[in-house]
C-alpha cells in the first residue's frame, strides 16, 4: 500500500471512529474516551444497535457463561439454556451486523453453553476454527468426573476469501525443528523442519493469577496473551476492535497498545473504572482517584521494609 493509499485508508478509518462515536452520543449513551479508546456504559443489546452497520473490524466477545458468576450487580444466570442460547442470539446478530465485510469475530462461551452458538452461527457466519485455549488448575477441579480445564473459542469471518490473517506476527516454536533439530529426508536434499509455525487450535496460556501485574478483581479476567494473538493476527495497526462485554477491558487494553482503535461495553460501574484507568482515559471517577488493586502480598512487603 502506498503512501497516498495508506492516508486515505486512515482518513476512512478516522471517519469510521468519528461517525461511530458520535451515533453513540447522540443515542444518549454514556460514553468516555479519548482518541483511540472508547467506553460506553450500558447493555450491549441496547448499545449495539446504535452502531453502524459494517464499521467494525474485529470483535472479541466473551459474554457470561450461564454458569452463576457474580459480575458486580448482575448474576449470569438463565432460567434455561434454551433461554441463554436466545440472549446470545440477539447480541451476536447485532455483532454480524456491525462487522465489516472483511471483518474476523471471536466468540467466547462456556463448553455447555458453545455447542448451542456454534449451532446457530454455522448458517450465518463462516466458522474457520475451533479453538481450545486450555490452562492448568492450581485446585481441584472435581472429583467424580473430568473437570473442565478449557474454554471454547469461535474465530469466524464474513468474507473467507476476504479477511486479515497475519501470520507472520503470531508465530511460535515448532518443536520439530526449534526443540528436536529433526531433518526431513523425504525431499530431494534433505533439510531441517522449520523453526517456527502458525499455532493450532489448541492454545496454551495461564490464566491470570492473583500476583500477576494484569490481574484485576474480575470473576473472568482474560489474559492479555491470549488476546495479543487474537488482535495481532486478526486486525491491523489502526483497525476498529470492539468488545461488548468489556470486564475488565483487557481486549481494549491490549487493542491499544498495539495500535488500534477499540471500543468496549459494559453495564457495570465498577468495572468502567477499570477500564478508564487501564485505557489512560481518565484518572479519577466522580472525585476519586482510580487505583490498581492493592494487593495483600505488596502491603506485608511494605510493612517489612
Amino acid at each position: 500500500m502506498d503512501c497516498l493509499a495508506r492516508c486515505g485508508h486512515e482518513l476512512y478509518r478516522r471517519h469510521l471512529r468519528m461517525t461511530l462515536l458520535n451515533s453513540l452520543v447522540k443515542g444518549g449513551l454514556t460514553t468516555f474516551s479519548t482518541k483511540n479508546a472508547a467506553i460506553v456504559q450500558g447493555d450491549c443489546l441496547e448499545v449495539l444497535p446504535e452502531i453502524q452497520s459494517d464499521t467494525v473490524d474485529l470483535i472479541f466477545a466473551g459474554s457470561p457463561y450461564n454458569i452463576g458468576k457474580k459480575f458486580g450487580n448482575f448474576i449470569d444466570s438463565w432460567p434455561s439454556i434454551q433461554e441463554y442460547a436466545q440472549w446470545c442470539s440477539v447480541w451476536m446478530d447485532e455483532c454480524i451486523r456491525i462487522l465489516s465485510p472483511t471483518g474476523s469475530m471471536y466468540i467466547m462461551s462456556s463448553t455447555q453453553a458453545m455447542p448451542y452458538i456454534d449451532i446457530w452461527l454455522r448458517d450465518r457466519i463462516n466458522i474457520l476454527s475451533r479453538i481450545v485455549w486450555a490452562y492448568d488448575s492450581s485446585g481441584v477441579q472435581a472429583r467424580k468426573y473430568f473437570g473442565s480445564l478449557y474454554e471454547p473459542i469461535l474465530y469466524c469471518v464474513k468474507n473467507k476469501k476476504a479477511y486479515t490473517f497475519n501470520s507472520d506476527d503470531i508465530l511460535v516454536e515448532a518443536k520439530t525443528g526449534a526443540v528436536r533439530n529433526l531433518i526431513d529426508y523425504r525431499k530431494a536434499v534433505p533439510v531441517p523442519y522449520n523453526t517456527k509455525k502458525v499455532p493450532g487450535n489448541t492454545w496454551y496460556v495461564p490464566r491470570v493469577r492473583y500476583r500477576m501485574p494484569e490481574y484485576e478483581e474480575h470473576p473472568s479476567q482474560k489474559p492479555e496473551a491470549l488476546m495479543e494473538r487474537i488482535i495481532l493476527a486478526s486486525s491491523n495497526a489502526g483497525d476498529l476492535v470492539l468488545d461488548p462485554f468489556g470486564g475488565t477491558f483487557t481486549t481494549c487494553a491490549v487493542a491499544q497498545r498495539l495500535g488500534r482503535t477499540t471500543v468496549g461495553i459494559e453495564s457495570q460501574t465498577e468495572f468502567i473504572k477499570i477500564g478508564l484507568r487501564r485505557l489512560n482515559i481518565a484518572d479519577h471517577y466522580q472525585g476519586v482517584k482510580l487505583s490498581a488493586p492493592d494487593k495483600s502480598y505488596q502491603r506485608t512487603a511494605r510493612r517489612l521494609l
